[in-house]
């Protein structure tokens, strides 16, 4: 009996502890001395490298610094299958104060943020830089 307890909770707990705990994305290099690229309240801009994505996003809040963040990104080389980046663009802001959701238009990747901060809404306008792959499809696939 006890056997077959085991061998139907030993799954179960590794599923569990699988879904527990701080998530781990890999060792991102987030630039020099992981140094944020905002300071509270400020407007910023960031683009990775040509060729290269943001692969990871980290932020700090304050609700004392306006209720604001800093923002700091990690890139990497886009696969070599996707090839190279044939063209580039910003895409429209959002404006502050409003929700919103932002995708990269024409299947492009993103590849950097500009943000500028407004103390009357205690929110920021973003907009998104992205890049299309020549061998990226052009249409939504899997």
């Amino acid at each position: 009996m006890d056997l077959i307890l085991l061998c139907v909770f030993l799954p179960l707990v590794t599923t569990a502890r699988g879904q527990y705990g701080d998530y781990y994305y890999g060792p991102y290099n987030y630039g020099d001395n992981d140094e944020w690229v905002n300071v509270y309240r400020q407007g910023f801009n960031f683009q990775c490298p040509h060729g290269q994505v943001i692969v990871a996003i980290r932020s700090v809040f304050s609700k004392k610094e306006g209720s604001d963040r800093l923002w700091n990104y990690a890139c990497m080389p886009a696969a070599q299958s996707l090839g190279e980046p044939t063209e580039c663009w910003w895409e429209e802001i959002n404006r502050a104060g409003t929700e919103w959701y932002q995708t990269c238009s024409n299947n492009g990747l993103v590849a950097g943020f500009q943000s500028q901060y407004f103390p009357s809404v205690l929110d920021r306008e973003w907009q998104f830089y992205c890049c299309r792959f020549s061998r990226r499809c052009p249409y939504s696939c899997w």
